[in-house]
């Protein structure tokens, strides 16, 4: 790392929550669809399709519920938007909360989450105790950013600037974590030390290893 770290930014879902693809698949075989489907379908037209406009608040639940069904079905399949609505919320990763909890014991720590106006709060659940629990763990963070109501949503490079703004600190000094990618390569080019979160053991020893703030 260029400098001493001074942030920790992190992605929601996937990385402090199991990630919706687990559930993805489970429907996918409960369905008869192909593995890893519902992400082809949201992997097309990625700036512009349903996906997309849902998470910018563009479209609401019955919009993306029609787009949706109109994009899966150009890819052979079917499947209600409202389906993958309810798919989204995952269940928090307690170690996880645990690791976040060091980290925001030394330096600042911040959550950048693509997320979609349905559900209950930013974990997108139906659920009031899940929802509470997870307002209990956006508040740890000293700033976060929804993309549904931001209007702006990652791989954008402005919001990872916009973080850096919030939290005071310059790209060099900042560790992100998240699950996806395309999501970590904005971030990576801003100076940024990246974690690609493939499950929670890996998160953290990655996090530890890189921030040598606990032991994994």
């Amino acid at each position: 790392m260029n400098q001493p770290i001074q942030a920790v930014i992190w992605d929601f879902g996937g990385v402090l929550t199991s990630s919706p693809f687990e559930a993805f698949n489970v429907y996918e075989a409960d369905e008869g669809l192909p593995a890893d489907f519902i992400r082809s379908v949201n992997a097309r037209n990625p700036d512009d399709n349903a996906w997309a406009k849902l998470e910018r608040s563009e479209v609401d639940a019955d919009g993306f519920d029609g787009l949706f069904r109109t994009e899966s079905r150009h890819l052979g399949h079917e499947v209600p938007g409202k389906d993958v609505l309810g798919l989204l919320s995952g269940q928090l990763r307690p170690p996880v909360v645990e690791a976040l909890k060091a980290c925001k014991a030394r330096v600042k720590v911040g959550c950048i989450t693509n997320n979609a106006p349905v559900g209950k709060g930013a974990g997108m659940t139906q659920d009031e105790e899940k929802a509470a629990k997870v307002a209990e763990v956006l508040d740890l963070f000293d700033h976060v950013i929804e993309s549904s109501k931001l209007g702006i949503r990652k791989p954008d490079p402005r919001i990872y600037a916009l973080m850096c703004e919030a939290l005071d600190v310059e790209p060099s000094a900042c560790v992100y974590l998240d699950d996806l990618g395309i999501n970590l390569k904005p971030a990576r080019a801003m100076g940024m030390t990246t974690i690609k979160v493939t499950g929670q053991d890996q998160l953290l020893t990655d996090l530890a290893a890189a921030t040598g703030f606990f032991e994994s």
